[in-house]
């Protein structure tokens, strides 16, 4: 039983951030690597979507911080 039960916590896990990574995968210029840089430092899409240029930009860069602040804003 606790080995089906680590393997349900394990697929719900990587099902969970499987769709959290396609939003942000669509963005031009975000990558996989990107994606998992930023779930690792902000733990959601919704803490990177509020995050400012200057917090993206310390874990991604100042250019591909601006094509998330840009995405974010228009949508």
């Amino acid at each position: 039983n606790e080995a089906h039960r680590f393997g349900i916590t394990f697929h719900r896990s990587k099902r969970s951030k499987q769709a959290l990574n396609t939003e942000l995968e669509t963005i031009p210029g975000i990558g996989e690597k990107t994606v998992v840089e930023l779930l690792k430092h902000f733990k959601s899409t919704k803490r990177i979507a509020s995050a400012s240029f200057e917090e993206l930009s310390k874990v991604i860069g100042p250019s591909r911080a601006k094509k998330l602040v840009e995405y974010f804003r228009n949508e």
